[in-house]
């Protein structure tokens, strides 16, 4: 989220969610679902694919896993369920946008689920729509200041030349901003040159931002976590800018 580091809060995150593996790897096998099943199994072919698999095999994921998540999302295994994908958008404390992106094989379930976090959290679920347009869709690419030893000039030089839009510095972390079609050969310039890449990754940026302080602050970022605890969500995009 704006305003508070994308690297820490990327692990936070893991850190809370690996305590309960069970729920990581529910997450993390449905993303491979949904990558094999949008563009096939073969990673080499499938960037998105090669992204899952990279991700996965980070958590230490089985690769037994792994494997059964592709074949179920070609439909070369049959997953006893079906997924649907979709999108919640509302607004949280402070009138902060935030946007939901979920995957479930009971979508009534997960509905009433998350305006249940929602309004327990002081936030509200809003119409289609409603907040979409505060959002553009752009490659988001983590660069980790601990796993690397490239400067600032070099690495927005290398980033730009690949195709990068921007580069942000997030305090012990960069983040690379690509247009969406631009992740794969932004990411690719990088390795090549052997900047180790923390995490890459589609994502909805916002446009502007809202300014939390205080109590409210705290309680949007106890909705955002709330949130992304929950099995069916793959991930959270909020405008709230918490300021420190």
């Amino acid at each position: 989220m704006a305003g508070h580091s994308k690297w820490a809060n990327i692990k936070r995150r893991k850190a809370a969610v690996d305590a309960k593996k069970g729920a990581l790897f529910t997450k993390l096998g449905r993303e491979l679902i949904s990558a094999a099943r949008e563009g096939g199994g073969n990673p080499d072919a499938n960037f998105r694919l090669r992204l899952a698999i990279e991700k996965a095999r980070a958590a230490n994921m089985p690769m037994e896993n792994i494997q059964r998540a592709i074949l179920k999302g070609t439909g070369e295994l049959d997953e006893g369920a079906t997924y649907e994908e979709f999108v919640y958008e509302g607004y949280g404390p402070g009138g902060a946008a935030v946007m939901v992106e979920l995957m479930t094989d009971n979508r009534n379930r997960t509905a009433q689920e998350i305006r249940h976090i929602f309004t327990r959290h002081g936030g509200n679920l809003g119409e289609a729509g409603c907040v979409a347009w505060m959002f553009k869709k752009k490659g988001s690419i983590i660069v980790a200041k601990e796993d690397n030893s490239i400067s600032e000039d070099d690495l927005m030089l290398l980033a730009l030349e690949a195709g990068a839009e921007d580069i942000k510095d997030e305090g012990d972390a960069y983040e690379i901003l690509t247009a969406p079609s631009d992740l794969e050969p932004v990411v690719e310039a990088l390795k090549s040159a052997g900047v180790a890449v923390a995490q890459a990754e589609p994502a909805m940026v916002p446009q502007s931002t809202v300014p939390l302080t205080g109590e409210t602050a705290e309680k949007c970022l106890a909705l955002i976590e709330a949130l992304e605890d929950h099995e069916d969500v793959q991930n959270v995009y909020s405008n709230a800018d918490f300021q420190t």
